[in-house]
């Protein structure tokens, strides 16, 4: 399989010493004196000389060259020594297998630098050395995955050294889909900053790049050369760095991702669908596009606001392709437009639009019903994708006030099928109406906080909405004779597909039923045209390993159902006895059903993973998260604490790489995180004192079926059927674990 069109070269392993070991490599593992620092960048430091200092791990940076299907990764590990001796250091850096050691070296004089690659089994005989004599299991992680070794090199007192480790692969494929994985710690106390940038050259077009694990930004030099790197604040995650790229079809890419769990009758799946964005310079049109521009000018948007908004208003009229349409709609307690209905974009209707703006004057109420009956009113040119940028700071004060009519004009008088993309400007909005409004017609929400600058911000979304290429999009599955199979999926997320653009992508999450091979058709308006794309998908390569999938799937269910919470408190004066309702109770129930077995926490329920929660009593739990809900999701419908919640549930459930550390921000808008639990690998675990529980016992009180003990012969293979499970993560927690295997409950202390 060669999806770039490039010749694999044949790898010639040579390694220094690395020659099947045996007994007597055992018997070295187990006796050879280790330097004083043993360094794994993927983790931590290991001193092992406990009277000095420990040398620290101060930063990575890893460079990834992609050329066709061979990774090149160049790991730059710097350390820092605060002691005022010289100290020893040696290196072992985890690596998939397959990998080929291409070079080692470090800073200054000493001994001629060496390396050695040492295959998996060798490489566990030294991770129990030292996990033995360190007492700490944290190597264990990486148990399954080949090792390189370094030799001893010197860290200067009150210095630093560099070293660098190169290695390659051939990466795996999977269709038109090739990963990437660089191990790394998935243990939340893992803080070394990692730079990460990777650069991708094929012979094919590249349809999208993607990662489950961390956010990136990507940067297109050409459609055959893609440069990646991680985004704000993702060095500092944890949790091994994957990441996928599709190569472009004739249209639409796609790939599957499965993960298999008898549990819900098949597994959960993974489906990433690419558009290259460089089918217009190939001179393929986009779908047109025609704009209505929706604007407060009431009492409160007077000064800079509306200079600003004015602004951005000219922006995005002077940003439209020849051929579009738009108009701009103004209102306070009452409603005006430079138009009847949108108007086709030329230098008269563009300077009209201009004096219109110039007009704009601040006064008054907030009739946001009015305003978005005159945008949904008129019927749009036929062939144009209808858009509607609409703009408030306030809530509704003047006419139709009530939440729930404003939503359902949206949802069941939108006959036109215009997308609506909301912008709050401030907090004082009515954040729930602003995303329902947004979501039910397949559109976003953006908050513009106190002090951020309006233009900016409308613009910017504006722009990500350029070269309309999918339009109405429908995913269905069906047989292999192309008639629907119903069942076969099931709780799909999104349940409505969004439009796609230039460059997107497409993130589906649900769950199967069977193992038969899944069929889906996705089909639209695809640039100006209706054209329907096929897949097929077989569920043989269905796996573990693919853990991130039901834990995003999960993320995105939960907030969907908090959504559904937070509707409930529209136009509504919720009352103390909502903590019974039937309604908050079912959706509720089901919330801490999936926060508890996944370890996914939002700021609803993250005294879940309190030291002092009791996992065991569920009537108590679920009646705390209902109070939760009720104060929070329902009552508050505008300032800060409900800007707060809007804001994280967007990214819930829109989410396409995992959050290990659960960080959400509070209603101080204010960033938090969860460190009382851990998920690792599918698993997830609570913090109970110096033990961690298994969330599938957390409920439970009664005695562990067995007791093993740390580095016995029995924990050995306790940790060998893990690592053929691909849940060796879960034996390298730190303390007491109280874990389920096999149905049995099992306590390694």
């Amino acid at each position: 399989m060669k999806p770039c069109g490039y010749l694999l070269p044949v790898l010639i392993l040579v390694t220094v010493g690395a020659a099947d070991w045996g007994a007597a490599g055992a018997s070295e593992a187990r006796h050879r004196r280790w330097a004083a620092n043993v360094i794994m960048p993927q983790v931590r430091s290991f001193r092992i000389d406990r009277t000095r200092s420990p040398v620290a791990i101060t930063g990575v940076e890893a460079g990834v060259a992609i050329a066709g299907q061979v990774a090149t990764t160049t790991l730059d590990i710097s350390l820092s020594n605060p002691s005022a001796r010289m100290q020893q250091a040696e290196l072992l850096v985890p690596v998939p297998g397959g990998a080929v050691l291409r070079g080692f070296t470090f800073q200054g004089a000493g001994k001629e630098p060496s390396a050695e690659l040492l295959p998996k089994g060798e490489a566990r005989r030294i991770y129990d050395s030292i996990v033995s004599e360190m007492r700490d299991p944290a190597l264990l992680e990486f148990a399954g995955l080949n090792l390189v070794r370094s030799s001893v090199f010197p860290v200067p007192a009150r210095g630093t050294q560099k070293l660098r480790l190169t290695y390659e692969q051939v990466l795996a494929a999977d269709g038109s889909r090739v990963d990437y994985f660089l191990p790394r710690s998935e243990s939340l106390g893992y803080r070394v900053p990692w730079q990460v940038s990777v650069k991708i050259r094929c012979r094919r077009e590249i349809s999208t790049v993607y990662s489950p694990s961390h956010r990136i930004e990507t940067r297109r030099q050409s459609g055959k050369s893609v440069s990646v790197r991680l985004g704000k604040g993702a060095g500092t995650e944890p949790g091994p760095f994957r990441l996928s790229y599709l190569l472009a079809a004739n249209g639409v890419s796609a790939s599957l991702m499965a993960y298999p769990d008898p549990g819900v009758g098949g597994g959960y799946f993974l489906l990433l669908a690419g558009l290259p964005d460089v089918a217009r310079k190939a001179g393929v049109p986009a779908i047109k596009r025609e704009v209505t521009l929706v604007l407060d000018r009431s009492g409160s948007m007077n000064g800079e606001k509306l200079d600003q908004v004015r602004q951005a208003a000219l922006q995005i009229i002077a940003g439209l392709e020849p051929g579009e349409y738009f108009n701009v709609i103004a209102y306070n307690e009452g409603v005006d437009s430079l138009r009847n209905r949108p108007v086709l974009k030329n230098a008269g209707s563009e300077r009209d639009a201009r004096r219109y703006l110039k007009t704009l004057r601040a006064r008054g109420g907030t009739n946001i019903h009015d305003a978005l009956l005159e945008a949904l009113r008129p019927k749009p040119q036929k062939g144009l994708l209808p858009i509607v940028l609409f703009l408030t700071d306030g809530r509704p004060t003047v006419g139709q006030t009530s939440e729930t009519t404003i939503r359902e004009l949206a949802a069941r008088h939108n006959r036109h099928n215009r997308r609506v993309f909301t912008f709050g400007v401030g907090v004082d909005v009515n954040t729930p109406l602003l995303e329902r409004i947004a979501s039910a017609t397949r559109a976003t929400t953006t908050f513009v906080l106190p002090g951020e600058d309006v233009e900016l911000r409308v613009s910017a979304v504006f722009k990500r909405l350029s070269g309309p290429v999918l339009a109405d999009p429908l995913l269905e599955l069906r047989g292999p004779d192309g008639k629907p199979v119903p069942g076969r999926v099931r709780d799909v997320l999104p349940v409505r597909v969004p439009d796609l653009f230039e460059g997107d992508q497409l993130v589906v999450l649900g769950q199967y039923v069977g193992d038969a091979p899944l069929h889906f058709r996705l089909s639209g308006n695809y640039r100006g045209r209706k054209r329907s794309f096929s897949f097929r998908f077989p569920l043989e390569k269905a796996t573990t390993r693919h853990s991130f999938v039901p834990r995003l799937w999960a993320s995105r269910k939960i907030a969907i159902l908090s959504d559904a919470i937070r509707a409930l408190g529209a136009d509504l004066e919720v009352k103390p006895n909502a903590v019974g309702d039937p309604r908050v109770k079912e959706l509720v129930d089901e919330i801490v059903r999936l926060s508890t077995e996944f370890g996914i926490l939002t700021e609803y329920t993250s005294f879940l993973a309190r030291e002092g929660t009791d996992l065991t009593k569920k009537d108590a739990l679920h009646t705390e998260a209902r109070r939760n809900f009720i104060d929070r999701a329902m009552r508050a419908r505008s300032g800060t604490s409900s800007v707060n919640q809007e804001m994280n549930l967007q990214s819930q459930k829109a989410q396409i790489s995992l959050n290990l550390r659960n960080g959400f921000l509070n209603a101080r808008m204010q960033r938090v995180e969860v460190a009382t639990v851990q998920q690792v690998n599918d698993l997830a675990f609570y913090r109970r004192g110096n033990r961690w529980v298994d969330s599938r016992l957390a409920g439970s009180s009664k005695k562990a079926d067995r007791v093993v003990a740390f580095g016995s012969a029995e924990h050995r293979a306790l940790v060998d059927k893990m690592v053929a499970r691909g849940r060796q993560g879960s034996m390298a927690l730190k303390g007491e674990i109280l874990m389920e295997v096999d149905g049995k409950s099992i306590l390694v202390k």
